[in-house]
């Protein structure tokens, strides 16, 4: 796998959008982007930040769920580790584990231990990250975007964000809501734009746009009979994204409000690339669940069709996320305003 810098988002062009100039970070592999590791924000040849030794020792712990592997990350002995977790209990005067045989859980208090001390710790690196800044008199935009959000809605608003603000230094990281998820709490994004769904007790956020969610098929698709209902739509083959993405996540959240699954459909097809999906669609090979901002444009050029169905009316939020309790909340709330701007002035 090679890194390097590109011109746009998914192997898209984007500078037809106003964005020449602006160096975008991706990793690519077989035509798929995967999220950009960024040991930059890392200590260098640590790997950690300069939080309290012991803290960092405790979210090691509930990394690997074992004080010998925890131990030997951190390359400390199991004895100094046990300590350290002891010292935490005797501060906040509670146990943060219980032991059940050889496994051990989080306590109630250890969770809420857990989920704070990431957000301190990804705290740390926007703090290390806004010193870098003041230092170099420049400003980072380092955030995550899923699939669909970061190649039909982002372009248009990062463009004018960076119209507005010329010598930002932008960082996008594309993947799935999980992935997306998982880099926020290590410290790797700031904030991300997801369509999947995601706890309210670990991420404070913003709603970002809300998009119409559409059955679609090719303009010419041989329906046996024109659907009505979206079980008329079983005994077709269903193309769907991977486990994991929110487009997926949002179908299989419609389907479950009907009694509904993916396995009530004929087939189905799994493919990580909405371009693909849409190819194979306009090519009569099955139908597929998409946002509506996604096929607005072969919609418009004949190539595919909406499946209009008198009980599928469905709509979703694309958020805007950080960690939860952040002492920065106020500076990504004002991030968020940029962003979601339009020329009008609304969001």
């Amino acid at each position: 796998m090679k890194c390097g810098a590109i011109r746009g988002i998914l192997g898209k062009d984007i500078a037809g959008e106003g964005l020449k100039g602006h160096v975008f970070h991706a990793c690519m592999k077989k035509q798929s982007f995967e999220p950009l590791a960024d040991t930059s924000r890392t200590e260098e040849g640590t790997g950690v930040v300069m939080q309290d030794f012991r803290m960092e020792t405790f979210l090691t712990v509930c990394r690997n769920m074992n004080y010998t592997k925890a131990a030997e990350e951190l390359c400390i002995t199991q004895p100094a580790v046990s300590q350290h977790i002891r010292h935490l209990e005797e501060y906040y005067g509670t146990k943060l584990f219980i032991s059940e045989g050889k496994k051990m859980r989080l306590t109630e208090a250890g969770k809420l231990l857990l989920s704070a001390g990431i957000t301190m710790k990804h705290d740390e690196y926007y703090l290390k990250e806004k010193m870098a800044e003041a230092a170099n008199s420049r400003t980072n935009l380092v955030f995550g975007a899923t699939l669909t959000i970061g190649e039909y809605v982002l372009p248009r608003k990062l463009n004018r964000y960076l119209t507005r603000n010329p010598d930002t230094v932008t960082r996008v990281t594309v993947g799935n809501t999980q992935e997306l998820l998982s880099k926020i709490d290590a410290g790797e994004l700031d904030f991300a734009m997801v369509e999947g769904y995601f706890s309210r007790k670990d991420y404070d956020y913003k709603i970002f746009s809300t998009e119409r969610f559409v059955a679609v098929a090719a303009s010419g698709y041989p329906f046996a009979k024109e659907p009505e209902i979206i079980e008329d739509l079983c005994s077709l083959p269903l193309i769907v994204r991977e486990p994991g993405s929110g487009t997926r996540e949002v179908l299989e959240r419609v389907l479950e409000g009907k009694n509904m699954s993916l396995s009530d459909f004929n087939m189905q097809m799994e493919i990580n690339n909405i371009q693909v999906i849409k190819k194979m669609v306009a090519g009569g090979h099955g139908i597929t669940f998409l946002y509506r901002a996604a096929v607005e444009q072969e919609i418009q050029n004949g190539t595919l069709k909406e499946i209009k169905l008198k009980d599928f009316d469905a709509s979703h939020d694309f958020y805007f996320v950080w960690r939860k309790d952040s002492i920065y909340a106020s500076h990504y709330e004002e991030l968020f305003r940029d962003l979601a701007w339009d020329k009008t002035g609304d969001i």
